[in-house]
């Protein structure tokens, strides 16, 4: 680990935010070295993003200083921020996808949009040779992986002269091998003088990458710590203030005849394009079947699809021996199928932003009343034992949904789904942007809900999770499934060669991937290996 000596590139003294009574920021201070890697920690409403958009100009501080090279900075937009040296890539990545990486990483500086512009050409060449940043200028961003997209925009700040670059949950939808290759190039920045702050859940990666760790609980700095003299036990114990057992049980599955049984599902988006090519995979009551892939490999379209959301989907889907294929949400309710869905988009699909916490528990109730009448106090009192189980931070059952953060409104629909006590649970990106005491409250229900004999279907983004929890991982590249492993044999290199589809299976291991996918091998029995 590189160690760095006090030269200060930035440094945040006194940081105060607050929205209405709640305080984000108090008195946070926070010191970035020049040439450091520096991780910054804290659970769901710790405050974390909020200093971060306060340093990139998206908020004012209601009180403190900004030093940036000793220079006191006060900035009231993004672009004074990123005039001295501040460069953000968020999570979600600010694209235009029918735009080519040139024109995206040019637009909005004065430098026109034609590579006739030799400066330019020389100025993006420099900076790739330097990081070592692969970059195709002319490929349009609807064509590129994720880990493309985010060079575009790791470009993008640094052609803009950005010295300190942060990071939000960079590794989120990457394979193993994409990030590396992102670690490489931030390590390559940190040798060559410039600074990262590194915003993520996932403690090994911290622990690898980063050299300081500074911690928020509730709005307040913990404290910052070299990573050579910390665990990631400890790192948890100071982001929530109580010992938290960090490991993830997995009983082993019963025997059971299978229950969910998908053969040939295909499906096509609206423009008539293969989302999903011949899905076919069984699952059995009282196991949690994973499944991996890259963003924008059909996992929307096969969740959607069993939910019976997806109209134009074709092949055979039956559950407990009834066919789901063609029938609304509603129908597969009036059919005696008890089936939970949690959704990729939260407010979007799976609750109404401007309902309260029992409205929109109401609505999901509201298929199973018999009569004309709604029951409010019942739905009150389910939502409050939601509220409590999950500990979701909201001053009542009667708070508005969109006021609450997107972690909250996760335990919200996924307390909401298990209440319905399903026999089916699918679950898309359950503990995205969930800090790890949250997530490992949700990897327990699931456990219950397997130990009840639910099937769960967990869509996941962290191979470590997916490797943890489940007892099978389907692999889908391109809409396709590249193989099947059993969880406690495979390993992230395995899962990411199978995720790029970069796996030639022999006839044999084929026939063993096949086997796995109708559920049939023993899961203790040694995986296919590439």
């Amino acid at each position: 680990m590189q160690q760095t000596v006090s030269n200060p590139i930035l440094e945040m003294i006194g940081i105060a935010k607050s929205f209405g009574k709640v305080k984000a920021n108090d008195n946070v201070d926070f010191t970035l070295q020049k040439g450091e890697i520096h991780a910054l920690l804290g659970e769901n409403g710790s405050g974390k993003s909020t200093l971060m958009n306060i340093l990139a100009g998206i908020y004012s501080p209601d009180a403190g200083e900004i030093y940036i090279n000793g220079e006191l900075c006060r900035f009231t937009s993004p672009r004074q921020s990123l005039e001295k040296g501040v460069g953000m890539v968020h999570q979600h990545f600010k694209l235009i996808d029918h735009m080519t990486a040139w024109e995206n990483i040019i637009i909005g500086t004065g430098s026109g949009l034609s590579l006739g512009n030799n400066a330019v050409v020389k100025k993006l060449k420099e900076l790739s040779e330097a990081y070592g940043i692969v970059l195709d200028p002319l490929k349009l961003v609807k064509d590129m992986s994720v880990g493309e997209k985010q060079n575009v925009e790791i470009m993008k700040v640094l052609y803009r002269g950005a010295t300190i670059l942060v990071m939000d949950e960079p590794t989120a939808v990457l394979t193993p091998q994409e990030i590396e290759g992102l670690f490489n190039v931030l390590r390559r920045m940190r040798d060559r003088g410039r600074s990262v702050i590194f915003i993520s859940h996932k403690l090994n990666e911290v622990l690898d990458l980063c050299s300081q760790v500074t911690v928020l609980r509730a709005g307040k700095m913990v404290g910052t710590i070299s990573t050579e003299k910390i665990t990631p036990q400890t790192l948890v114990e100071l982001m929530v203030g109580h010992q938290v057992d960090l490991s993830i049980e997995r009983p082993n599955p019963l025997p059971r005849p299978v229950c969910l049984n998908v053969e040939d599902l295909s499906v096509r988006d609206e423009h008539g394009s293969l989302m999903l090519n011949r899905v076919t995979f069984d699952m059995r009551p009282g196991e949690i079947l994973g499944v991996a892939g890259l963003a924008g490999s059909g996992q929307k379209e096969l969740c959607e699809a069993i939910a019976g959301l997806q109209p134009k989907a074709t092949g055979h889907i039956e559950f407990d021996g009834k066919s789901l294929l063609g029938h609304t949400p509603r129908e597969i309710i009036r059919m005696g199928i008890s089936m939970s869905f949690i959704p990729e988009d939260r407010l979007g699909m799976g609750l109404v932003a401007n309902m309260d916490i029992v409205d929109n528990v109401m609505l999901k109730d509201y298929a199973f009343y018999k009569g004309p009448w709604l029951h409010r106090k019942e739905a009150e009192d389910k939502a409050t034992a939601i509220v409590d189980q999950l500990e979701i931070r909201t001053p009542s059952v009667n708070q508005v949904v969109s006021r609450l953060s997107g972690g909250n409104i996760q335990k919200v629909i996924l307390g909401r789904e298990i209440n319905l006590n399903p026999k089916l649970l699918i679950t898309a990106y359950a503990v995205r942007g969930l800090d790890i005491n949250s997530s490992h409250t949700i990897y327990n229900l699931l456990n219950q809900q397997k130990a009840k004999g639910v099937a769960i279907l967990y869509i996941g983004e962290d191979l470590d999770v997916l490797m943890e929890l489940c007892d099978r991982i389907m692999v889908l590249c391109q809409g396709e499934v590249t193989g099947i492993v059993n969880a406690r044999e495979t390993d992230k290199e395995e899962l990411g060669l199978m995720m790029a589809g970069t796996v030639e299976l022999s006839p044999a291991e084929k026939s063993r991937s096949a086997a796995l996918l109708e559920g049939q091998a023993d899961p203790a029995d040694k995986e296919v290996r590439s």
